[in-house]
């Protein structure tokens, strides 16, 4: 029987029935614990793989097995967000510092260090206000089904959209035929799997599915490019 170092009831198992704290050997090597902490944080193992193969692969599966119940075998949407959002923001503002992002005429003395701020600072605390807003027009595209749910299907969405954007992003300023054509098929693929998700979640036809979708993306860009514009002039004025 071991005890628990939090209330000191005795137990046998990986977690204390008494206050639920996982028993964890801290006196282990450093590599040890930084791969405990690894596992805990990213969640590396079975899940992971089968949540990144259906985010890729089966548009609007993650969301429609969430809301199904079916949430043992997925990563929880919520930290699939936050790893993905967190890596896509570094790579973004990394990408930025390096002047890959700036348009002609601009200088990467300043423009590039802006932009970098603007990607790092401003944009994630923007995105998590989009996020609710985009839920916000599903449920206007289809009232019948429950906020949650679309908050649900708006992560999942959101968090496949930044894989796509950090595979775009690198090829910005390429120049080469190839790299456009790259850069079109993935935006092409966005717009798809935002279609088939649509179908698949809320389970209707591929007309009111892209009917619903078309409507959804062009009043939320409208939106996006309007919040984009101020953020950016709020930043230019702290400057």
């Amino acid at each position: 029987m071991k005890q628990c170092r939090n209330c000191r009831t005795s137990f046998d198992g990986a977690f204390c029935p008494s206050c639920g704290q996982k028993d964890i050997d801290l006196e282990r090597s450093l590599s040890e614990l930084v791969g405990e902490v690894l596992r805990e944080t990213l969640e590396i193992d079975g899940r992971s793989f089968r949540t990144i193969r259906a985010l890729f692969l089966q548009p609007g599966t993650l969301t429609a097995e969430f809301l199904a119940g079916r949430r043992r075998a997925y990563s929880s949407p919520l930290r699939l967000y936050l790893v993905i959002s967190v890596s896509f923001f570094v790579l973004a503002a990394w990408l930025a510092g390096r002047g890959v992002l700036l348009d002609s005429g601009q200088s990467i003395d300043t423009d590039a260090l802006s932009q970098a701020r603007f990607l790092s600072d401003d944009l994630p605390r923007l995105m998590f206000v989009l996020l609710p807003i985009f839920a916000i027009l599903l449920k206007i595209a289809t009232p019948r089904r429950l906020y949650f749910d679309h908050i649900i299907f708006s992560i999942h969405l959101h968090s496949f959209a930044y894989v796509v954007l950090a595979l775009m992003l690198p090829l910005e300023n390429v120049g080469h035929w190839l790299a456009i054509v790259i850069q079109v098929l993935l935006l092409a693929y966005l717009l798809i799997y935002f279609v088939i998700s649509v179908r698949c979640v809320y389970d209707t036809s591929w007309t009111a599915a892209t009917v619903k979708s078309a409507a959804v993306l062009f009043t939320y860009l409208i939106i996006f490019s309007g919040l984009i514009e101020t953020a950016s002039s709020l930043r230019i004025l702290s400057d």
